[in-house]
């Protein structure tokens, strides 16, 4: 049971909350700066639909391996120096770009850029799971998870302006700077909690009011033998290749559909992902308030789940939309409704397991998202080379959260956590 102790005046947890959502802001802007090029790069260097779909797809499955290693890695060396790591990696990628101009070429930066990023969650995940108890969890992830909607929305604000005016390789080169400055802020501030000097004793307790259990090394077999392993692998696989598909074809959506170039993509991505910033914000809070009102955690989590789940539906409809503003809100909806489902499927493996397990299952759930985002990227090159529409996709889209919602349940009705009397070896 979490022990009984008043909320701190200290807010030294939100100042690393705080780094966590810019370190998110900044890996999507990078992340995004090829996707935003891609109509005007395709059309001067003669790019297929099937060649950058493969970018999309070994993006993914380097992300995907390295995202298990940087789980694990996460584990033994922490998130201060985890995270170091992948920012500095991510960023030799994303400056990489400016060396190509062929889909193959660009292969060459998008696996370091991959490798980087994959990063990105076990580490943030890990500083939440060491600077916020429980019943703040789901809240501190919504929030740094809501930075990959801004970066999403700075991307088409800041990249076009730059491309036009001084060139689509400054682009690169002027994003990556950024994370440089980010990387020095965060060596130079984060620490564990037992460590920073600056923390008070009653900021102390309140992060560790969780009961804590000592730590033991896990075997890779013996992670695969509880349930609720399966249930976070299960939901990234059928979450993450929608979130995929949303940062990989948008742009191109709207420009096939609506005609809309790349200095005009700033509004409808904008809407589009200050939609899903409001979701993701809302998804985490609304079950730690449910949880703050006494209700149990597996019920909290899943009906935060279901109302999210909700709001993906009418995607199903958006290729038929009547015009861009009415696509745009529809995209919206189900953009908000993936962020706040993830918020609070990204807080299952803090809540069910053990600190210091916890890295190893995030790193395998990001390898299982990123092989459905592979399958899922596969499909819609195929789909848009064959049919011509984003109809088949969007209806995939809005289905899957309902789905994963279902699977999770049948795999984990109640949230049961690991305890060290279970099998591990």
């Amino acid at each position: 049971m979490t022990r009984s102790i008043p909320k701190p005046s200290g807010k030294v947890r939100w100042i690393v909350c705080a780094l966590l959502f810019a370190a998110v802001v900044l890996s999507y802007v990078d992340r995004l700066v090829l996707p935003t090029l891609k109509p005007d790069l395709q059309a001067r260097y003669g790019w297929s639909e099937s060649g950058y779909a493969d970018l999309a797809i070994w993006f993914q499955a380097g992300y995907g391996i390295a995202y298990v290693f940087f789980g694990r890695l996460i584990d033994r060396i922490g998130a201060r120096a985890g995270y170091a790591l992948a920012v500095g990696l991510w960023t030799a990628g994303h400056v990489m770009h400016i060396f190509f101009t062929s889909t193959a070429g660009m292969l060459l930066a998008r696996i370091p850029l991959a490798i980087g990023e994959a990063g990105t969650f076990p580490a943030a995940i890990a500083a939440t799971n060491e600077w916020f108890p429980r019943k703040e969890r789901a809240f501190a992830i919504g929030i740094f998870n809501a930075g990959s909607n801004v970066g999403a929305i700075l991307t088409p604000l800041i990249v076009p302006v730059i491309a036009v005016t001084m060139g689509w390789r400054w682009a690169f080169i002027l994003t990556g700077l950024l994370t440089v400055v980010w990387l020095a802020a965060w060596i130079g501030f984060y620490r564990r909690p037992r460590e920073k000097k600056t923390l008070s004793q009653e900021e102390l307790a309140w992060i560790e009011a969780d009961p804590q259990e000592p730590q033991r090394p896990v075997k890779w077999r013996a992670l695969f033998r509880h349930r609720q392993t399966w249930a976070y692998i299960a939901a990234r696989f059928l979450i993450d290749p929608v979130w995929w598909t949303f940062l990989f074809w948008l742009p191109d959506f709207f420009n096939k559909q609506y005609g809309v170039k790349m200095l005009d993509f700033g509004p409808p991505l904008i809407a589009v992902y200050l939609l899903a910033d409001v979701g993701s914000v809302t998804g985490g809070w609304l079950s730690s308030r449910l949880m703050g009102r006494g209700m149990s955690i597996n019920r909290a989590r899943k009906t935060a789940m279901f109302c999210a789940a909700l709001c993906a539906l009418p995607i199903a409809f958006a290729a038929q939309a009547p015009g861009l503003w009415v696509a745009v809100g529809l995209i919206g909806l189900a953009c908000a409704g993936h962020q706040g489902f993830s918020a609070n499927v990204y807080a299952l493996p803090g809540d069910l397991f053990p600190r210091w397990m916890a890295g190893s299952v995030v790193g395998l759930g990001g390898l299982s998202g990123a092989i459905g985002g592979m399958l899922m990227a596969k499909f819609a090159g195929m789909i848009l080379e064959s049919v011509g529409s984003f109809q088949p996709i969007f209806i995939v889209a809005a289905c899957a959260y309902l789905i994963a919602l279902l699977v999770v349940h049948l795999i984990v009705p109640r949230y049961a956590p690991v305890t060290l009397s279970e099998p591990r070896s």
